[in-house]
């Protein structure tokens, strides 16, 4: 009788111990898996006051800040592309907002950091505009010749590809033109006052700043035809070839095209970011610059072009390994 007992209590034992291991295993599949949630602090260097990056950084902090509870995120308005660029690489920022020719120009030139650039999403396209009065006699770019120009920021993104375009339309940006480095926060308001006679802005579609100066006073595009493309192309700068030829569409600015499409060229913005960023933390920023672009593109339309199809396409730069995570996790 007894050894008949022991053997029941051995196999009540042993089926305890099969549920005890199977609720184990539930308990550790249930609970989260992995380090951590990301903690500390972070910079993110956006745009001049007014642009479609400023705007677009304080919304997106927003997200970030639910997303990533245990993360401060401090904003810092910039000059644009440029300054963007050396601050995220020299370790004065920790993301940005670049265009690919700024951050290919930088690599050409062999500036400090530009081997630790990595990027996390190709974000939407800037697009040129080259702004002038309605009654304007400027038709062309090489009618800039001995006008007052403004040119954006010496670090913008805005001053490279507007040099580049005059000086592929013929002209010396330094010398055939009298050059103000002005940014889009006061442009607008000294094309009205007669204090400049065009002005270039590279930016998404459309710029609330151009919107409302065109619900104020008389503006027109200037066409940047597909031959400027073919000759920033035959530039030999390394940089060109990020540049395409676009379309503004016809309603992008309402009376301002009096309904026609505006031939412009365009340059991909990039999320950018350094090989010293921690994985994880570059893996949920990058999940909330995909999730957030229904809610943002509401306010800053050219954020509806983020798409998660044509994200991973970064280059010139090589994809951040935490972007690389996150891309992973959301493949079909």
């Amino acid at each position: 009788m007894f050894p008949a007992l022991s053997r029941i209590g051995r196999g009540r034992l042993q089926v305890a111990a099969a549920l005890l291991v199977v609720a184990g295993l539930l308990v550790w599949w249930l609970l989260p898996i992995g380090a951590p949630a990301p903690s500390g602090s972070i910079t993110f260097s956006t745009g001049a006051a007014k642009g479609v990056y400023q705007t677009y950084g304080a919304m997106l902090k927003d997200d970030l800040n639910r997303d990533l509870p245990d993360v401060s995120i401090e904003l810092q308005n910039s000059e644009g592309s440029q300054q963007n660029i050396a601050r995220v690489a020299t370790g004065e920022a920790d993301f940005t907002i670049a265009t690919a020719d700024a951050v290919g120009k930088y690599q050409k030139d062999g500036k400090p950091g530009a081997d630790r650039l990595r990027g996390c999403a190709r974000l939407y396209d800037d697009y040129v505009q080259l702004v002038v009065a309605r009654d304007s006699a400027i038709r062309s770019v090489g009618d800039l010749a001995d006008r007052k120009v403004g040119v954006g920021q010496e670090g913008s993104g805005v001053r490279l590809i507007a040099d580049r375009i005059m000086t592929a339309a013929g002209l010396d940006p330094r010398h055939d033109i009298t050059p103000v480095p002005a940014g889009i926060d006061t442009m607008p308001g000294l094309l009205e006052q007669g204090g400049l006679e065009a002005f270039f802005w590279s930016g998404g579609l459309p710029t609330g700043t151009l919107e409302r100066l065109s619900e104020r006073f008389h503006i027109r595009l200037v066409p940047l035809e597909a031959d400027l493309v073919s000759k920033l192309h035959a530039s030999n700068e390394t940089a060109s070839r990020y540049y395409r030829s676009a379309e503004i569409p016809a309603d992008a600015y309402g009376e301002a095209q009096n309904g026609v499409a505006v031939p412009t060229v365009a340059v991909a913005n990039l999320l950018v970011t350094t090989d010293r960023m921690d994985p994880r933390l570059t893996e949920g920023f990058t999940r909330t610059v995909i999730d957030s672009r229904d809610r943002i593109g509401n306010v800053v339309h050219p954020a509806q072009l983020v798409d998660l199809r044509t994200a991973i396409y970064t280059d010139p730069l090589p994809l951040h390994e935490g972007a690389k995570r996150y891309y992973r996790s959301v493949k079909p």
